[in-house]
């Protein structure tokens, strides 16, 4: 049973993130494209939950972290540049 539930979860984030990677594309201007990125991140962490989920190991959801981290610090990259014209001061 878990192992369908599973399958559809992984089924659905998958449509999605394709829907996001067309936003990211087509996006009509660059803050878009930013949020298109973060959710496309914050679909591949449910990703790997539900793969960590699937495989029944613990290991993904510390990769789950690693992404989060690394999604949030380049969101907020993105957008100090985008205020100040760089991202060091």
């Amino acid at each position: 049973m878990i192992a369908t539930a599973c399958l559809i979860a992984v089924a659905a984030i998958s449509v999605s993130m394709l829907m996001n990677l067309y936003r990211l594309g087509r996006g009509p201007d660059v803050l878009d494209r930013i949020l298109a990125l973060e959710t496309l991140v914050v679909n591949a962490v449910g990703l790997v939950v539900v793969m960590g989920l699937w495989f029944n190991t613990s290991l993904y959801f510390e990769i789950a972290l690693l992404i989060v981290t690394v999604g949030f610090l380049s969101t907020v990259a993105f957008c100090k540049y985008l205020l100040r014209g760089n991202v060091i001061e």
